[in-house]
């Protein structure tokens, strides 16, 4: 499924200690949250028709291509929710309808002196993953099927398997379900223009009001390998989502578990 027409949108500190494992917690020091554990913000990693590096499909299967220069990249292991968005007659968001979810991989280049978010989120091709299926999301809140799924990730490394970010039940997240979904009809209206962050709805309005959103809810905390280290060619990464109900969080291929795997490049 290619999501060409839809924007990318990624939220930033949406599960707990992420953004001080990652040493990004200075670049949001002058934002101000309306709760302690509320995300910091939304920033854009796909922008259909924009002239600029935002403009390169950089939605990969089973490749990722780390940048031509030098840099430190990690997985970003999350799950990635694909809205429906509903405007009003003055075409701002009124609503926002989970239509189904899959992993990705927000591959992160830790860039010193990026001005935004974004600079550090899409660099050409295959700089993202998504996974091998969606799960259709029946309601968007307590009861519903993401209730029981669990998100994992690894790293394979010279033959070995290192746990990369802790395995962590989807509700686990700071804002989920409906806190989310009205937290992000707000920062996609309201979101200014500042420090790392970018205004939204200008993005939404030059890219000619897409229909549909794929939003990266938030990486999960990292393991200790992952954490420690950064990737490097012929790395292959897992991110999965699996039915804890059920089912363990391994690379067994089911029916009802969605697996990511990337090579690295």
């Amino acid at each position: 499924m290619e999501l060409k027409e839809t924007i990318g949108l990624g939220v930033a500190g949406n599960f707990a200690h992420h953004l001080e494992q990652a040493g990004e917690l200075k670049d949001f020091e002058n934002v101000v949250t309306e709760a302690p554990e509320a995300p910091k913000g939304i920033f854009p990693f796909y922008l259909p028709g924009n002239d600029g590096f935002l403009g390169v499909y950089c939605i990969g299967t089973d490749t990722l291509q780390l940048p031509s220069y030098e840099a430190n990249a990690q997985v970003e292991p999350e799950i990635a929710v694909l809205f429906e968005i509903v405007y009003d007659d003055t075409m701002r968001v009124s609503d926002l309808v989970a239509k189904r979810f899959t992993t990705f991989n927000d591959c992160t280049i830790r860039k010193e002196g990026a001005k935004k978010i974004s600079e550090k989120k899409s660099w050409g091709q295959n700089s993202k993953g998504i996974g091998d299926k969606w799960i259709e999301i029946d309601i968007f809140e307590a009861g519903g099927i993401m209730d029981r799924y669990h998100l994992c990730s690894y790293l394979k490394r010279d033959g070995v398997l290192h746990p990369y970010g802790v395995d962590a039940p989807l509700p686990g997240y700071s804002y989920f379900y409906g806190k989310l979904k009205n937290w992000l009809i707000d920062k996609m209206n309201q979101q200014e223009d500042f420090g790392p962050l970018e205004n939204i709805y200008a993005h939404l309005k030059a890219c000619g009001y897409p229909k549909e959103a794929l939003i990266s809810i938030g990486a999960t905390a990292y393991a200790a390998f992952g954490e420690k280290h950064y990737l490097q060619a012929g790395d292959e990464v897992f991110v999965i989502a699996y039915d804890a109900s059920c089912e363990k969080g391994d690379l067994t291929p089911s029916e009802s578990k969605v697996i990511l795997h990337q090579v690295v490049v």
